[in-house]
Parts: C-alpha cells; sequence; structure tokens
C-alpha cells in the first residue's frame, strides 16, 4: 500500500500572512490538526494546532477576552513559523510503512506528500491507523487465527496449501518476529464464519493455535 492510497488530497492550506486566529477557525472548521504553510506556491513550513496552542494565551492569563482575540489576530503566521526549518516530505507513490517510520523518527503526527514540486496531499497518523486497519480486515466477516509458526523456509507455503485445500480463501497474512522465542507470530484472515476443518488440520500438523476470533 502506498501514500497515494490513503492520503488526505488537497489539503486546506494557508500563508504566511494568514493570522494566528485565522488558522485556528479553519482548524476548527474542518475538524483537522495541521496546516501546510504555502508562499507564492512552494511549501515552505506546516504548522499544528499544538504550535498554535503554544503562542496562545495561557488560560490564566489576565488579559481580557477582548485583547487575547487582538493578538491572535494580530500575530500572523510568519511570525511564529521557525525560520530554516526543513519540512519533512514523501511522494505519493512512497510506502505507506516508510511514511510510518518518518513520522515516527521525527516525531510528528502528519507529513505533506508532494509531486513534482507541487503539494498533492497530507497523510496523517490517522491515515496510518486506517492503513492498518485495511491491512488487517478488521472489518471483514471471516476468521482470524493467531498462531506460533517455526522460522524455516516454506512454513507460510505450507499454511497457505493447508487453507487452499478445504477451497477457503486467504484475505490477510500478518507475520511478525517473536524476538523472546525465537519463532515468529502469525495473524492469518481467511474468508469463512465455519473454520473447524481448517483449524484441526493446523493442529494435526503440529501448528500451535493461540486464539481464534470469528467476525459474522
Amino acid at each position: 500500500m502506498k501514500v497515494k492510497d490513503k492520503m488526505t488530497p488537497n489539503p486546506i492550506v494557508i500563508a504566511l500572512d494568514t493570522t494566528v486566529a485565522e488558522a485556528m477557525q479553519l482548524m476548527r472548521d474542518h475538524s483537522i490538526r495541521r496546516l501546510p504553510v504555502m508562499n507564492r506556491g512552494k511549501l515552505v513550513g506546516i504548522v499544528t494546532e499544538r504550535d498554535l496552542s503554544e503562542v496562545s494565551p495561557s488560560p490564566a492569563t489576565s488579559l481580557s477576552v477582548f485583547e487575547i482575540n487582538y493578538l491572535l489576530a494580530k500575530t500572523k503566521i510568519k511570525d511564529i513559523l521557525p525560520r530554516n526549518s526543513q519540512v519533512i516530505t514523501v511522494s505519493p507513490d512512497t510506502f505507506i510503512e516508510e511514511a510510518a517510520r518518518l513520522m515516527r523518527a521525527h516525531k510528528v503526527g502528519g507529513i505533506p506528500v508532494m509531486e513534482n514540486g507541487k503539494l498533492v496531499g497530507i497523510i496523517t497518523e490517522t491515515n496510518i491507523f486506517d492503513a492498518l486497519i485495511d491491512m488487517l480486515g478488521v472489518y471483514r466477516k471471516g476468521t482470524r487465527i493467531d498462531m506460533k509458526v517455526e522460522d524455516r523456509v516454506g512454513v507460510v507455503a505450507e499454511i497457505s496449501s493447508i487453507i487452499a485445500s478445504k477451497s477457503i480463501n486467504i484475505e490477510n497474512i500478518v507475520l511478525y518476529p517473536d524476538l523472546a522465542r525465537g519463532d515468529y507470530n502469525l495473524i492469518l484472515r481467511i474468508d469463512t464464519e465455519d473454520p473447524q476443518e481448517v483449524l484441526e488440520e493446523l493442529k494435526h500438523r503440529g501448528y500451535e493455535i493461540k486464539s481464534v476470533f470469528v467476525k459474522r
């Protein structure tokens, strides 16, 4: 899965001369938490809800509501945007896991998506969560089987063959290492609400079944 499959296209943007008050209102109106900053068609930064809250007066301030609103309407994005700050970006063809890695590495919740020098979207932690849900088939009907498998060549092919012999399709396979045990955890989703024959065959072949969940 690539960024273009899950990104939010044509994101709402602001300019350097946009006021903090205007930016906050845009976030409220559109239920978003970050806004790319453009200058003459070029991406120059990104501001988040947290950035705006940090430059807003504290709730404990002695300023009146009128004074607070005046300050927010006077302060512009260019006044709070860090100078010479590098904006982390990805392309539409970046793999979704690479976008997730970049978010983790740079401790950000969203990354602008650029194509041929043009801003075409934004990929956020919410989009990443949606991608994970899709890849794991959370909303699909069928059976989820969690099992332990050995670290050996051909183990996935063997399990696939067992399921195919029962005329059942595999919808998702996720395999990740158990570092403590030196083997692997395998999450398997199959297109059936009656997995009994599959489970019996897997157990007969010596596979360790950890849990089974049927979604109808």
